[in-house]
């Protein structure tokens, strides 16, 4: 193999399909790549050849110009594939195997990995701890927006389908386990829905609705969903979620004419740090601790707040000065005279992957459905990137061997 075709961050807005350099076990140089990792050997690594790579709203923000990725990037941490090739110190996965990569790369030995924070690994990247494929200041590791990837520790990272032809069938929905269906789930999680919850989600982007879906597994009562797109908040109500559009109002306010009460159980933050305002004038202003600001309102004294919306730490874009290097107006003396727990991160796909794996196995949830997964060729990544970024209902999801094609069309 000489080749591998892969969607690029070239400048502000724009994205292309380049051909690149077909992966090997090491981690070469180029755009992102911290010096402490180039030449690092992964022995314990396999190439992946790329079933399905979706484009998340994570990648929008780098698109946008809202990080400091440089361009050149190669994108995309959302990645399943077959495996093709291994190297020799992997022991259980096999050539053929059909996979789901977890976005976050963790080698399983470090302290953090060893108690499940695999988000936060300590030996992937030099420049702080976690990482992830495709992503800016995430220790350089080559995106899998393409034919072919490499995947570090192997046997530690990768989540192997019992059945091939089984997950070929429902390869839209396994897809999600990457990281949108968990991360919505460890936001739920973490904000403490069970049984009989109500819940308020901010955003009806893909994570968002994966959230909505994850609070009804849960067992939420109700599930609320907010957010300024008609498409996207028309996409949760088909699944059963009440919505309210913030450009309305208050979300506190609306939540009071759907509970009675002007407050939830809990809640979730799937927005992040493009967050704009609430109300007429409002919604059309960038606010980046609208979101924030608003959960600590809306959630009752002794809840929960799940926030696996992205906050950066550079986002050279903003239009408050302290925004800039991720300092935020937030309202923290009423969270805590609200008692309020707060967490935040990057979620551990590895605590979730598999239980979520076999829930989509038994038809206990319709996650590709839900999230409207709506597959591409991987040529046509640019159009995905641009559709989605003018708000389009849909999560992406690039097919860039035409496998999906080819079991969409064997189950017509």
């Amino acid at each position: 193999m000489t080749g591998n075709k892969a969607v690029t961050y070239v400048g502000s807005g724009k994205v292309e399909v380049r051909t690149i350099d077909y992966p090997g076990l090491e981690l070469r140089d180029g755009p992102g790549v911290n010096p402490a990792n180039v030449g690092r050997k992964t022995p314990h690594g396999v190439i992946l050849k790329n079933v399905a790579t979706n484009i998340c709203g994570s990648d929008q923000h780098m698109v946008r110009g809202r990080t400091t990725a440089p361009e050149g990037l190669v994108l995309g941490h959302e990645i399943t594939g077959e495996v093709v090739e291994k190297g020799p110190d992997v022991e259980f996965i096999e050539v053929g195997d059909l996979c789901s990569v977890p976005f976050n790369i963790s080698c399983g030995r470090c302290r953090n990995c060893k108690i499940g924070k695999t988000g936060i690994c300590l030996n992937v990247n030099p420049d702080r701890p976690g990482s992830a494929y495709g992503y800016v200041d995430m220790g350089g590791w080559v995106g899998g927006q393409a034919e072919y990837v490499m995947v570090p520790y192997a046997d530690w990272n990768l989540l192997k389908f019992p059945d091939r032809d089984q997950a070929m069938e429902k390869i839209l929905d396994l897809t999600m386990l990457s990281d949108i269906f968990p991360t919505g789930y460890h936001g739920c999680v973490m904000a403490g829905v069970t049984t009989g919850s109500t819940v308020y989600i901010a955003g009806a982007g893909p994570v968002g609705l994966a959230a909505a879906t994850s609070a009804f597994l849960l067992g939420a009562a109700v599930v609320i969903v907010g957010d300024l797109n008609a498409d996207r908040l028309a996409k949760a109500k088909s699944f059963g979620c009440e919505t309210i559009d913030v450009s309305q109002g208050e979300p506190q306010d609306q939540i009071e004419q759907i509970l009675g009460v002007p407050e939830v159980d809990c809640a979730v933050d799937a927005v992040g740090f493009e967050a704009r305002g609430h109300g007429p004038d409002g919604a059309a202003v960038e606010k980046p601790a609208s979101v924030l600001n608003s959960l600590m309102d809306l959630t009752r004294a002794g809840g929960s707040l799940g926030i696996p919306g992205l906050y950066v730490t550079g986002d050279p874009g903003a239009q408050e000065e302290a925004a800039k290097v991720g300092s935020l107006s937030l309202r923290l003396g009423l969270g805590w005279a609200k008692s309020h727990a707060f967490y935040t991160g990057q979620c551990p796909v590895m605590q979730y992957n598999h239980q979520l794996m076999m829930a989509i196995l038994h038809d206990r949830v319709q996650i590709a459905k839900n999230v409207d997964a709506t597959p591409i060729p991987l040529d046509d990544a640019p159009r995905g990137y641009a559709d989605f970024d003018q708000g389009a209902a849909k999560k992406f999801v690039l097919d860039p061997h035409g496998m999906i094609q080819a079991a969409q069309g064997a189950s017509a």
